[in-house]
């Protein structure tokens, strides 16, 4: 495919998102909702020899906290968003239905409310190429959720959703779609896990697209809308306004036993990044276990409330990406690192949790032990280890507890399944942990229902 423009798209695989740094002619790129952390965006451009004229953002984003004053700042890139998103700094705000010209092609500004109340799209023209933009709103295989501005706009936004898919799908055929939401996403609802399709496609086989009647389409919308990470209540606000540049926070040290503890007694959350069988043999006791993964940010997220400081116990490499990821959604108060050997080695508390294999598992379970599958709705409904009983990691997070002093915590492979467990294990609950979650169950061949 020839054009005069070109697109690269930079993956988050930690929140399931896309961004995009595209070509637009004359050494000239622009940014499409750039992550805090742009340093793959100013990369790509280094490597390709483009000035970033211009960052444009589709939303005031939930998940994430948006990269465009980083950029700004860094290289003077010029920012355009949505003239109802009301941002406190310095912008240019658009209007739906405008359009600009940048290095020959053409930028036309397509509102999308749904997703968010300011949504809009970007569909980025030469002429004879078409690439949308959509954020969102169209997405691959579905739609953006509905109901993050609160629940009483989520009727509204729903049919406000329903309208702006329409708009999009009516584009020609071949426009190719680029979303910023995508599977894996707590965003989006519906999403396929490719991220990148064409208007043509989505018209023949999104399921949402298939629905002919707002109603049909509400209904069906809202039953994909799953729980979601409770630091989202909090970024929209954060993007409204501006988070700190990340040149201006202070690095993360390591801190000495006692430091740590200090600010632990003190109310910081103490996070163990290492792999969940490390801590599984041995932890600072009260600790929560979210072993750093791509998934570490979300669930982060999930079990820390907004603000609250953190100490993150993990091994000297995995400072750097946890501090990163930590980071992107805003989660700036870090007091420091600790070593789980310093930390034991000084004579603080210590603990330990056991992990079992199936085998076991299913023995203690016809003993009357309760498994208890932690994972999503629609996981669990999908299928689960005959007999267990269900709680949500988010909702264990929130103080539900099971109906039952011993259980066994499982869920995919065992990392969520260990957080859930550190959250029991500081209630007093008799826990035990899958090891290897329910691939490991598949592979030992025990049943599962329905």
């Amino acid at each position: 495919m020839t054009s005069s423009f070109e697109v690269h798209a930079i993956n988050d695989d930690a929140l399931g998102n896309m961004s995009y740094l595209v070509e637009v002619g004359d050494g000239t790129a622009i940014s499409i909702d750039p992550r805090r952390d742009v340093r793959e965006h100013l990369d790509t451009a280094r490597e390709r020899g483009l000035q970033i004229a211009a960052v444009f953002e589709t939303h005031l984003h939930a998940d994430f906290v948006s990269g465009s004053r980083e950029l700004a700042a860094d290289i003077g890139t010029e920012i355009y968003a949505a003239a109802d998103a009301d941002l406190t700094f310095p912008h240019r705000a658009v209007i739906p239905g405008e359009v600009f010209t940048l290095a020959g092609v053409s930028v036309e500004v397509i509102p999308t409310p749904g997703h968010t109340p300011e949504h809009v799209a970007y569909l980025i023209s030469d002429g004879s190429i078409r690439a949308l933009f959509s954020g969102g709103s169209l997405i691959v295989g579905g739609a953006a959720r509905t109901d993050l501005t609160g629940t009483e706009r989520t009727d509204g936004l729903s049919r406000a959703q329903y309208a702006s898919l329409r708009t999009l799908s009516s584009l020609p055929d071949e426009t190719v779609l680029y979303p910023t939401h995508g599977g894996g996403s707590f965003c989006s609802t519906g999403a396929a896990r490719s991220t990148i399709s064409t208007i043509g496609h989505e018209r023949a086989v999104n399921p949402l697209l298939a629905i002919e009647n707002e109603e049909g389409f509400v209904d069906r919308l809202r039953q994909g809308l799953g729980s979601y990470p409770r630091y989202f209540a909090h970024l929209r606000d954060i993007n409204r306004n501006g988070a700190p540049l990340l040149a201006s926070l202070a690095p993360v040290r390591e801190l000495p036993a006692d430091e740590a503890h200090h600010a632990v007694a003190g109310g910081a959350w103490l996070i163990d990044a290492r792999p969940v069988q490390d801590w599984a043999r041995g932890h600072a006791q009260g600790s929560v276990s979210i072993e750093l993964r791509p998934a570490f940010a979300s669930w982060l997220g999930w079990a820390v409330p907004f603000g609250e400081p953190v100490v993150l116990m993990l091994l000297p490499e995995q400072v750097r990406d946890a501090v990163r990821l930590a980071r992107r959604i805003g989660y700036d108060a870090i007091e420091g690192w600790i070593r789980f050997e310093s930390w034991r080695d000084s004579g603080l508390a210590v603990s330990s949790l056991e992990e079992i294999d199936p085998a076991e598992a299913s023995d203690r379970a016809d003993a009357g032990v309760v498994m208890l599958d932690v994972r999503q709705e629609s996981e669990f409904g999908t299928h689960h280890i005959s007999g267990a009983a269900h709680l949500e990691l988010g909702d264990i997070i929130a103080g539900k507890t099971p109906d039952a002093n011993r259980v066994i915590t499982y869920c995919g492979h065992g990392e969520r399944s260990a957080t859930a467990a550190s959250f029991l294990a500081r209630r007093g609950i008799g826990v035990a942990n899958l090891r290897g979650g329910t691939a490991a169950w598949r592979d030992a061949g025990y049943p599962f229902e329905p």
